[in-house]
């Protein structure tokens, strides 16, 4: 089985892809390694996946053989022009599109929505529209929380309302889910979209609140809550969400009969933030400096994950509390970084 996968750089995406390039199928990886956050840390991604030029940086639109799995090869695309994203599909018929990469930050959006366009939704359109006629078995695709806004329905379910976005963020990915259910219902596209609750875990996303406290904490500098901490979020282990979507990936979604469908992928927990910090200071051995300031724009209050259609279907199971997972990432951090 051929598949792409889009992203492959960034957080989610790398682990994906180094999960799937393990149990032997044909992958294509892509990213456009953009400067969102350290373009440092990308590329020690993609060499972790065994994808190095031997240059100083990695050249667009040439295939790059890994020298760790022997069915994987990277490409340097942009999915927000159409004409590579033409190039890459030439030769190419994939069975499965594991579309992965977007602009992430809610607050980013808000400040830049046009990156957010361009790369949530111009290359959403791009990658779709293309797949709408070259016919994969499934285009699965990342969507997110941010969908909810502040729905007071709690745990969120995929039936409960998801029109009242509260960042642009949240807006772009609605947005996919739209489309893709145009195309599903036009084009008899199978699209399954995948709604992620706060993903954390090594090799994470420098502009990730985890990420950013334990810096801090570790180097003895303020953190700060906003909301003045009242807020709660279902924090997911991104082994967690890497194994929701490589079961899904890997049956080309025919757990479902339906060319359209959406699930949350979440640890079906609701943390408060106190308990957040605590696994933090625990992993790090040090005390916080807590600096508590007032909701912020797009921000919500609480996020909990109903995952009971996907339990269902995939026997999906999270196995990673917030304490073992924090953990995990700080012994990460504390090597890459070469901290103590």
């Amino acid at each position: 089985m051929k598949i792409l996968i889009t992203g492959s750089a960034g957080f989610i995406g790398f682990h994906v892809t180094k999960k799937l390039a393990g149990s032997g199928f044909e992958i294509t990886a892509i990213d456009s390694i953009n400067p969102y956050y350290d373009i440092q840390l990308k590329l020690s991604r993609l060499r972790e996946l065994g994808i190095s030029s031997g240059e100083k940086d990695i050249p667009w639109n040439k295939s790059i053989h890994s020298s760790k799995y022997q069915l994987l090869s990277f490409i340097r695309t942009d999915l927000s022009k159409p004409e590579q994203v033409e190039k890459l599909f030439e030769t190419n018929r994939f069975d499965v599109i594991c579309h992965l990469a977007a602009q992430p930050g809610v607050r980013y959006s808000i400040t830049n929505p046009a990156a957010c366009m361009e790369n949530n939704i111009t290359a959403f359109f791009n990658l779709i529209n293309i797949a709408s006629s070259s016919k994969p078995d499934l285009f699965l695709y990342a969507s997110s929380s941010s969908v909810y806004g502040n729905s007071t329905d709690i745990p969120f379910s995929i039936e409960s309302d998801t029109d009242h976005p509260v960042s642009f963020y949240a807006a772009t990915k609605k947005t996919n889910e739209l489309l893709a259910h145009t195309y599903s219902h036009i084009h008899r596209l199978k699209t399954i979209g995948l709604r992620f609750f706060t993903v954390y875990g090594p090799w994470g996303r420098p502009d990730m609140a985890y990420f950013s406290f334990t810096e801090n904490i570790l180097t003895g500098k303020p953190i700060t809550l906003y909301n003045n901490g009242n807020l709660k979020r279902d924090f997911t282990y991104v082994d967690d969400i890497a194994d929701a979507v490589c079961k899904i990936a890997a049956v080309k979604g025919n757990k479902t009969d339906s060319n359209y469908k959406i699930y949350n992928v979440g640890n079906h927990e609701s943390v408060e933030l106190s308990r957040f910090v605590k696994a933090i200071e625990s992993a790090t051995g040090k005390q916080a400096v807590i600096e508590y300031l007032p909701m912020q724009p797009g921000d919500v209050y609480e996020t909990y994950a109903d995952i009971e259609n996907l339990s269902h279907d995939y026997s999906f199971k999270p196995t990673t509390n917030i304490e073992k997972g924090i953990a995990s990432f700080v012994e990460w951090y504390k090597t890459y970084y070469k901290k103590q």
